[in-house]
């Protein structure tokens, strides 16, 4: 089972954080706030950089509830942050086309 949370407790494990944080310091702040075990986990579980944002830690973590609770606002907050470096947010899900497709367009039945 991985480690995950709901926004709503990660939000409170990290109320008192001042931003740009590294992950240890996350980790420290959510102890001393008196998270539960599994909100703990789920920080322990993030990449170990420094995380600039609120934000940036939610798109990290997995979170149980991340359609029902995140604002709207904040999950285009999350859609900018890159999930697959080196790849522009453009290329991230799109399937490869045929390069003579892409040059001579479909089949016209010739």
């Amino acid at each position: 089972m991985s480690a995950s949370t709901t926004h709503q407790r990660l939000r409170h494990a990290l109320e008192d954080v001042d931003f740009p944080a590294e992950k240890d310091r996350l980790v420290d702040q959510a102890l001393e706030n008196d998270a539960d075990a599994q909100t703990v986990r789920a920080l322990r579980a993030i990449p170990p950089v420094e995380y600039r944002s609120l934000s940036e830690v939610l798109s990290s973590v997995s979170l149980d509830d991340e359609k029902d609770v995140v604002p709207p606002g904040q999950q285009a907050q999350a859609r900018r942050t890159h999930t697959k470096p080196g790849l522009a947010e453009s290329a991230k899900n799109q399937s490869p086309i045929n390069p003579i497709v892409e040059e001579l367009g479909t089949n016209r039945g010739s």
